[in-house]
């Protein structure tokens, strides 16, 4: 753990921060260790990690400059990327009365536009590591973005449902691949900054999150009162996110794995005086965390994705004006952009992050009671506890890097956990939806929202649980 002090600025953090070793697993079996004490970092006089100075095939990496540009273009890249993996569904759902208006939905019909999100992040998000290995993991996400940016430009002119439907699913496709790819990419480049490259990460992902919530409604006004160029203006920012990855696209597969991965397997099999091992193949479904993992990831999602696409229209139902209705969700989702910083740094000190689960599961479950006792008189304040309870994903996203040892195995659980999850989290929205037009309100709705926060806190507890996948599955 790191047990150095914090520095004023978030680079400072970024440096100092240390992932749990693991060197005893990893003897046992041969698997690469992502801990502090073999990643081939040194420490400066002043307590600061330096970079390793094995370089990789095809790259110059004894050229400190330029593997030190390439360093702060991924981190540019990641903080770029996470800032365009949401705004298309928060915009949606700040202007979402508005768009069932215009292309004529029904309360079924917009629940289901709800749960396209988790639908195509289960779909595209398994096929995330294939792609990687062919064509290297920042060429996928650079694909990822000019997906996003073409999806947001086009779904809300091409007319009627069926289309805004298959443009929001290319969106989303760009979304889904670079969400389980982010884990790995922080893995593989940052494999002694964990926890705090998720947090930056995390908070990223909150702000852009809550910015579309908050602005859209704003913004579509001060353009004239179509929501058609309200959803459009978030092409612009996925279009910038294209930009940093596209001096990596070259990067091909694990063969060309960054300097920090690289020099971090080469090393820690020197000391062992052995020759690096190739991991063996993972059966990921043979571990019992990695299913934890996949279900607590899932019903975290549906959480979200209730939030996202349907808190502004319970405000609004309960009389609070639109445009408060939408910053209310964006102060739901910007309580990630601290939280999304601290979480993951505090989980990765702690043997065990079941205690986490269970506060953000109390906090959501206050947020609920709250909203269906009394959604209008403290909106505020359930605002405020929802945002903390779905502090979870970026929990789980922290829990994905510390349950797996190896850089293969953070890319097979991210893509399990993650694709499995949003499976999981499918029938949420559109159960809302359907419930909310047959009941005519909000009351069976958020009990059900209540109800799967239970289940939630139960496997987040079990995947918080200091183990990892390969010795699960080695196991068994």
């Amino acid at each position: 753990m790191d047990n150095q002090s914090s520095h004023d600025s978030m680079m400072g953090l970024m440096a100092c921060e240390e992932t749990r070793t693991a060197n005893t697993r990893t003897a046992d079996t041969g698997a690469t260790d992502t801990g502090t004490a073999d990643t081939g970092t040194t420490m400066s006089p002043t307590g600061r990690g330096t970079a390793p100075t094995t370089g990789t095939p095809g790259t110059t990496p004894d050229a400190g400059p330029t593997r030190a540009w390439a360093t702060r273009l991924v981190i540019v890249g990641i903080v770029l990327s996470a800032l365009n993996l949401r705004p298309a569904i928060t915009s949606l759902g700040a202007l979402l009365e508005e768009v069932r208006d215009g292309l004529g939905m029904s309360g079924s019909v917009a629940g289901l536009l709800t749960s396209v999100p988790p639908l195509c992040f289960a779909v595209f998000g398994i096929t995330a590591p294939r792609l990687a290995r062919r064509f290297g993991p920042a060429a996928v996400v650079c694909a990822g973005m000019v997906a996003i940016t073409a999806g947001l430009l086009i779904r809300p002119f091409v007319g009627g449902t069926a289309g805004f439907l298959a443009a929001s699913a290319l969106a989303l496709m760009g979304i889904a691949v670079s969400n389980v790819l982010m884990p790995v990419i922080v893995k593989r480049w940052f494999p002694d900054r964990v926890g705090s490259m998720t947090g930056l990460y995390s908070m990223a992902l909150a702000l852009g999150t809550s910015l579309a919530a908050a602005v859209t409604v704003p913004l579509t006004d001060a353009m004239g009162g179509g929501w058609r160029s309200g959803l459009a203006v978030w092409a612009v920012i996925a279009g910038a996110a294209v930009l940093p990855w596209l001096p990596l696209v070259r990067e091909r597969g694990t063969a060309s794995a960054p300097p920090q991965e690289r020099a971090a397997g080469e090393r820690a099999a020197t000391e062992r005086h052995a020759p690096v091992a190739q991991p063996a193949p993972l059966r990921i479904t043979r571990s019992r965390t990695a299913w934890a993992l996949a279900v607590f990831f899932g019903l975290q999602a549906t959480a979200a994705y209730i939030t996202m696409g349907w808190m502004p229209q319970i405000f609004r139902d309960a009389g609070v004006p639109a445009g408060t209705a939408g910053v209310l969700l964006a102060v739901t989702m910007v309580m990630g952009v601290p939280l999304a910083f601290v979480i993951p740094r505090v989980a990765t000190r702690l043997p065990q992050q079941g205690p986490i689960v269970l506060v953000l599961g109390v906090c959501g479950l206050a947020g609920y009671a709250g909203l269906y006792l009394a959604p209008a008189a403290g909106a505020w304040a359930w605002a405020l506890l929802l945002g903390v309870s779905n502090c979870a994903f970026p929990l789980a996203l922290t829990m994905v890097g510390m349950r797996a040892r190896s850089g293969q195995g953070v890319a097979q659980l991210s893509a399990f956990a993650q694709s499995t999850g949003y499976l999981i989290s499918i029938p949420g929205p559109l159960l809302v939806g359907v419930l909310y037009q047959h009941s005519g309100g909000w009351g069976v709705p958020i009990a059900l929202m209540a109800a799967l926060m239970v289940p939630q806190m139960a496997v987040g507890f079990l995947a918080g649980r200091d183990r990892t996948v390969e010795d699960e599955a080695a196991a068994r």
